[in-house]
């Protein structure tokens, strides 16, 4: 009888062990598109994986430091094809992840956003730019970590406004996302005393963008399109469809740097960044991916790393804590960016400093010197709060 009690008690002991040993699932789910878009450069194709490459190694990230916290990180990954319901492929992701991570289009990002609010999903919108998505179209349960136009524009103006580069010859395509592009860039040279001497609209008149037009070709029909314009110090691209920005360095009639869609381009990411610790995070990426990292596997990065320094924080894998304290003062997040990056409290988007490059280097980092703000200088960088339309619902 002794030993029947004995041996009961060291199984109970054993029990107990072995469930204060499991570890808390925190699922993450990332919902992108099927396929790649096409750049004009053979260089710049992104890879499949671009995005859930930048999770999956913050997901690593998060279980280094939860193992100690008995914590344990998965990502779930979807690629939407063409024609099917995001709504469907979250609702799906949601039945696993409280959290998910999404690089989808606009309204594709709505839609998924409001049919899962009454579940609690937590989404981070790791890809649109768009200024809607921040502003009157703003959710409530959507954290922003992708960048918008304007910060990247105002980024950009601001050094082309402290190098006195002040002229500018704005260059617009004709796709819907070129033309907001150039607004944002309009208001940014509004904004930071530059003037737009003239404005010139690149149509897309359709072709196989790269084979069909030829070094010859392209050598003779940029000079004649930015001929005989008036005086200015740089020429502003807004071809965010990749039609034409990156035929226009030293192609244009007069000797001028181009900025913005080519030349220099305002990014929150580059292969190039080496300040901060940043080269062993790039290594790191690397030796995982056989490739660089991109823009917009470090939004995606920055989002589960996000997660991951919440749940830790908190000591809690409830997506209701986690949400409280990602959107509480009291947060903020690493990046290897120079500085810890918080929350705009009223429209959900990551502050963050953004990177000016040019294909090689890191040219320059924004804000810049001089652009100061009465809370955060990185609030120069798109809308602040007493411009936001967004009412969080």
């Amino acid at each position: 009888m002794i030993r029947w009690l004995v041996g009961l008690l060291a199984l109970s002991l054993a029990a107990t062990q072995t469930l204060a040993a499991t570890p808390i699932e925190i699922g993450v789910g990332y919902l992108g598109v099927a396929g790649t878009k096409s750049t004009l450069s053979l260089v710049e194709q992104p890879a499949e994986n671009d995005g859930a490459a930048g999770a999956r190694l913050a997901i690593e990230d998060n279980n280094t430091t939860g193992k100690f916290l008995n914590q344990r990180f998965t990502l779930e990954e979807r690629r939407l094809k063409e024609g099917e319901d995001p709504v469907q492929a979250a609702t799906a992701l949601a039945e696993k992840n409280a959290f998910i991570i999404a690089d989808l289009p606009a309204d594709a990002l709505l839609k998924v956003a409001d049919a899962l609010r009454e579940r609690g999903t937590l989404i981070f919108n790791a890809g649109a730019i768009d200024e809607r998505l921040r502003e009157t179209d703003c959710r409530a349960n959507v954290i922003h970590t992708a960048p918008t136009r304007s910060m990247l524009a105002d980024a950009l103006g601001q050094y082309l406004v402290w190098k006195q580069w002040k002229r500018w010859l704005l260059v617009v395509g004709s796709h819907d996302e070129d033309k907001l592009y150039a607004d944002a860039l309009r208001r940014a040279a509004t904004r930071f005393g530059a003037k737009i001497v003239q404005e010139r609209t690149f149509e897309d008149t359709g072709g196989a963008r790269r084979t069909d037009s030829g070094v010859t070709l392209i050598q003779r029909q940029m000079p004649v399109f930015t001929q005989q314009a008036p005086a200015y110090d740089v020429l502003v691209a807004a071809d965010e469809s990749e039609v034409f920005g990156a035929y226009l360095p030293y192609r244009t009639w007069d000797p001028r740097p181009v900025a913005g869609s080519a030349g220099l381009m305002p990014r929150s990411w580059d292969a190039a960044q080496d300040q901060w610790g940043a080269i062993q995070m790039q290594n790191r990426f690397m030796k995982l991916n056989s490739r660089r990292m991109t823009a917009l596997d470090m939004q995606a990065w920055t989002a589960a790393r996000m997660i991951g320094e919440a749940t830790s924080r908190t000591n809690s894998g409830d997506v209701k804590k986690v949400t409280d304290f990602i959107k509480g003062p009291d947060f903020s997040v690493a990046a290897f960016k120079g500085t810890r990056l918080t929350l705009r409290d009223w429209n959900l988007q990551l502050r963050q400093p953004i990177l000016l490059v040019d294909g090689r280097m890191v040219v320059s980092v924004s804000p810049q010197e001089g652009f100061l703000h009465q809370v955060s200088e990185l609030d120069t960088l798109g809308y602040d709060r007493p411009e936001s339309k967004c009412k969080l619902k």
